[in-house]
């Protein structure tokens, strides 16, 4: 069985580049998986069945190991189970049954209200830099713009006037997103009088401008949303992300539809969308854990026979 594996792992390496770590976290899983597997009986990798597929997923959680690690290992063992049936090593795959672990989504941080205002005026300069920083900025939370999306932005893309960019997001896809009053102010001051600060013979349409007078990279972008995050006084880790997130829990927290915030966000599942509900829900439980007067303030002494707050039961 050990052999499988030593063979699998190399083909890992070697036919599909990955990682030594990658390597090295595969073939412990699988030599554990081999291990327990042994003990049942199984002395080739052609003796396992899915019976012993699911023992196995049984097993990691009667351990108590954290949901993604149990994830971790089963996938390991599926990919090595393909690997075998490719190989002509077996016939079948022994873990087209298994399911693992449910793992429990993350959610994404975001900012309040008052931050994301802090950042937003952390570029104070009246240059082509602090006109062209305060319009990316705006930009970024007005309209949820990724990343990439903001730096492949062209002049042909943004509607000032009618309040709107089209933007080409994942696979190619074209949305039209708003833009606020306040951003588009912004952004028009950045056009007149900032962008021609970075312009170049050879600049093309990109909306953003680097100070070569080429597209604004992604890199960059990352550097200047931590400088004017430490500007602002802001100790999170905040990325140029963080800043769509904030949009998109704003929104929902000021009542817009999801149906809404998920077309603006370009997502093409609703259920990616839905995080941003669990988001508010844990922001409105954290404002009543906080604020809500029975717990601020505890019951001097209790009720009982000689306080005087005590109530008549007599009557």
């Amino acid at each position: 069985m050990e052999e499988a594996v030593r063979d699998f792992v190399t083909s890992l390496e070697l036919e599909r580049g990955r990682s030594p770590k990658t390597v090295e976290a595969y073939e412990n899983d699988l030599t554990q998986a081999g291990r327990f597997l042994a003990e049942r009986g199984r002395k080739t990798w052609l003796q396992v069945k899915r019976d012993d597929a699911a023992a196995w997923a049984q097993e990691l959680t009667a351990r108590g190991l954290a949901g993604s690690s149990a994830a971790r290992k089963l996938s390991a063992l599926r990919m090595f189970a393909r690997y075998l049936v490719h190989e002509g090593t077996r016939p079948d795959d022994f873990t087209d049954l298994l399911s693992g672990p449910k793992l429990s989504r993350k959610l994404p941080e975001t900012l309040s209200t008052e931050e994301v205002e802090r950042i937003l005026a952390a570029p104070t300069g009246e240059d082509g830099f602090g006109l062209r920083d305060r319009a990316m900025l705006e930009l970024f939370y007005s309209s949820g713009l990724r990343v990439s999306e903001l730096c492949d932005l062209t002049l042909q893309q943004v509607d000032l006037e009618h309040g709107f960019v089209r933007v080409i997001g994942k696979g190619s896809k074209e949305r039209v997103v708003p833009v606020g009053e306040k951003a588009a102010k912004v952004i028009l001051r950045y056009l007149d009088s900032g962008r021609s600060f970075f312009v170049k013979p050879k600049t093309g349409s990109q909306f953003f401008l680097s100070k070569r007078g080429t597209a604004i990279s992604r890199k960059m972008v990352w550097v200047l949303v931590k400088e004017h995050t430490r500007r602002a006084g802001i100790t999170k880790n905040v990325k140029p992300h963080l800043l769509r997130h904030s949009f998109a829990t704003h929104l929902l927290g000021g009542g817009a539809d999801l149906r809404a915030i998920q077309e603006m966000l370009g997502h093409a599942d609703i259920s990616t969308t839905q995080i941003y509900t669990a988001v508010e829900q844990s922001r409105l439980l954290d404002h009543h854990a906080k604020f809500h007067p029975r717990k601020l303030a505890e019951p001097k002494e209790q009720y009982g026979a000689t306080s005087p707050s005590a109530p008549n039961t007599a009557a």
